[in-house]
């Protein structure tokens, strides 16, 4: 009996020893955000949640995005419903938006000619009148099938006429992508990137905190947070995807520390280690 009491009393002692060894090995970290708005004094961040990462947040962002990535380019414009020749253009031009400055300069008289979509945007843009000597197309939807060759004919002679015109008159391209607004491939794409970007605001802040969160806590009116019992180590204090704000500024925190085993770190958060939210990463 004897025997077991001075063995429960070891181990005891034993494992206060080894909780004031972790205890003592533990560091401890003094946050303190301000943010400095335009022309103002700098303000205290306050009631604002900060997170202790294993991993910088921008890099869990980026991990998120490569599980979830936008199809490649080609394979985009292969699923647009449009003609076989507007996607062959569209794959040998570095644009998506026909609603950029310049657009109608991109054109030559055989994309115009080629392209059924460009060549409607163009017939559209100078009709009634408005462009003086514009040829006009000779045939009719009833010749190409009571009268297939004459059609064929009159066509060919039209696109000959138009493209001996286009030539001549460069200048009556302008204006042909306000037609095309029906097939602009940039809405869609643009609404792609959108929709990726929502899931991985979404996803990116839940993966953070199960997967790499060490510790979090809120500041208090003075904008000061204290964190202690962290295991030493490299870490990133995060604001996940939310803003702080003071005035016209928006910014969020992705701020490496490493800790150090009974010491105290100190850091200052300001606008000079921040992000600015309005180009940051989600």
């Amino acid at each position: 009996m004897r025997k077991t009491a001075i063995l429960s009393y070891g181990v005891a002692l034993c494992a206060l020893s080894l909780g004031a060894r972790a205890q003592t090995d533990a560091g401890a970290l003094e946050i303190i955000a301000r943010i400095t708005p335009t022309g103002a004094r700098p303000e205290p961040v306050r009631q604002f949640t900060f997170y202790i990462l294993t991993k910088s947040y921008s890099q869990i962002v980026k991990e998120v995005e490569e599980k979830d990535p936008i199809p490649p380019r080609d394979r985009f414009i292969d699923d647009l419903k449009v003609s076989p020749e507007l996607r062959s253009w569209l794959k040998g031009h570095d644009t998506l938006d026909f609603t950029e400055p310049g657009f109608d300069k991109l054109l030559t008289p055989d994309d115009v000619l080629n392209v059924p979509e460009f060549l409607l945007a163009y017939q559209r843009t100078n009709s009634g009148g408005v462009t003086n000597g514009l040829p006009k197309p000779k045939y009719t939807d009833a010749d190409k099938t009571e009268h297939p060759e004459k059609y064929e004919k009159l066509k060919q002679d039209y696109l000959a006429s138009l493209k001996k015109f286009l030539r001549s008159r460069p200048e009556t391209m302008s204006g042909v992508e306000l037609e095309l607004d029906g097939v602009n491939p940039q809405r869609k794409w643009a609404a792609l990137q959108n929709d990726r970007r929502k899931r991985v605001q979404r996803v990116a802040p839940d993966v953070a905190q199960l997967r790499f969160l060490a510790a979090k806590a809120d500041t208090d009116l003075e904008g000061r947070a204290t964190l202690s019992g962290i295991a030493p180590g490299d870490y990133w204090i995060s604001s996940l995807h939310l803003d702080a704000d003071a005035g016209d500024m928006r910014v969020r925190w992705d701020v490496p520390v490493k800790i150090d085993g009974g010491k105290t770190i100190r850091v200052e958060l300001s606008n000079l280690n921040s992000i600015d939210a309005r180009s940051s990463a989600p």
